[in-house]
């Protein structure tokens, strides 16, 4: 027997109308704020990921599928996560010329080899929005007002953002060389993957997941440089506004030094956005602010900001919708006029179905009961008299009627 392949999942028709519910929500409430969706490719030239995700990360490191295709070797990866897709989109087809802000947002498939887990496939998806053009705080507030607001609408309550500043590239050169003084005497008892960190980008060693680590990085003399306030006058002002605005939109936010986020493009306000019902592991969705990454994939210095979260987690985590029975089943012998009676039902926008073997009274009755509302009987006698007989399945009661 052909299983699905390891780290991937049938979303079944049972759990596909949670699906459905969360992808209907944030159509509603994403377009109600002006967000256009977008849908990019699944493939794309794999330098697209190492420049946009950056070569230092996780994902590109270990996770990525990378193929290799066609007589000239080109290298394609299936998307590990999408902004840097939407961002190479942005640029392609002249988005720029727009009259800011450019407000996109969309749901897939993202695809990373890791390790399967609960809650963590190797074909996953995402639901995202990243806003173009606006380098004032109030895009930064926009995008996090927006993730609030979407997880409110799917049912998750109690909920608080965490909030930080990673500053501009300028202002956090010094602040690495801080983190890799402060780190270089417990170097050689870092993970392996701390140590590449270190040279390559010293911030993301405070996002290891390695217990180890995490146990160093609370070292005081550790700790009391991650605590240290290294932004600039003009980054702090920015996130100074930020959190004055949250606080001006009665959102819960806690500053968080030690979130720096998992990906290298990310710069000033970085956050994440948690629940307190959901004990440890409560970080449902994350994003921030990335000003440099359009123009490092070849577009014009364009301001950006964004969010994604896990869609399978997320219907792990708010209430299962329950499959609604159908308006109408239709008991009937006579196929010919099951069909034709099923097609004008459908046509005025009643859900309907009927029984296609032709099965006896009792058991196409019983059927009915389990599936709809309502059962239409349509036997020789309602035929013959122009008429049919309409059974409530939950009251029992029968009348009979012209018109349907």
């Amino acid at each position: 027997m052909i299983t699905a392949q390891r780290g991937t999942k049938d979303i079944l028709p049972d759990e596909i109308l949670t699906w459905q519910v969360v992808q209907k929500k944030a159509a509603e409430l994403f377009q109600k704020a002006n967000y256009k969706e977008i849908r990019t490719p699944i493939f794309e030239a794999t330098e697209l990921f190492k420049r946009g995700v950056g070569d230092s990360t996780d994902i590109v490191n270990k996770e990525m599928y990378t193929f290799t295709v066609g007589n000239n070797e080109n290298s394609i990866t299936l998307r590990p996560e999408n902004t840097a897709g939407v961002v190479r989109s942005y640029i392609e087809h002249n988005m720029d010329r727009l009259s800011p802000p450019v407000k996109l947002w969309y749901m897939g498939p993202m695809f990373r080899y890791e390790r399967p887990q609960a809650g963590r496939q190797r074909q996953f998806h995402q639901i995202g929005l990243e806003l173009f053009g606006i380098k004032e705080a109030a895009a930064d507030v926009e995008v996090i007002i927006m993730a609030t607001e979407f997880l409110k609408a799917t049912g998750l309550n109690d909920l608080t953002v965490s909030l930080n500043s990673l500053g501009c590239p300028e202002c956090r050169n010094k602040y690495k060389e801080e983190i890799k003084k402060a780190i270089k005497p417990y170097l050689n008892e870092l993970c392996d993957d701390c140590k590449v960190r270190f040279e390559k980008n010293p911030l993301r060693m405070l996002d290891c997941k390695n217990e180890d680590c995490k146990k160093i990085f609370e070292k005081d003399e550790i700790k009391n440089v991650v605590l240290k306030d290294f932004i600039c006058n003009e980054c702090r002002e920015h996130f100074e506004d930020v959190k004055k605005y949250l606080s001006a939109a009665d959102v819960k936010f806690e500053i968080d030094k030690m979130l720096v986020r998992g990906l290298d493009y990310y710069t000033r306000t970085v956050f994440e956005v948690k629940s307190s019902s959901l004990g440890s592991q409560n970080a449902i969705l994350g994003g921030g602010r990335y000003d440099g990454l359009v123009e490092m994939l070849g577009g014009k210095p364009t301001p950006a900001v964004g969010f994604a979260l896990g869609v399978e987690r997320l219907c792990s985590l708010i209430k299962k919708e329950e499959d609604k029975k159908l308006d109408y089943y239709i008991v009937s012998t006579e196929t010919k006029e099951a069909v034709k009676l099923a097609v004008k039902l459908r046509e005025k926008g009643y859900s309907a179905d009927f029984d296609m073997q032709s099965r006896k009274f009792a058991k196409q009755l019983e059927k009915a009961s389990k599936v709809a509302l309502k059962a239409i009987i349509l036997g020789e006698d309602e035929i013959k008299g122009g008429y049919y007989t309409v059974k409530d399945l939950t009251s029992g009661e029968q009348t009979k009627q012209t018109e349907i």
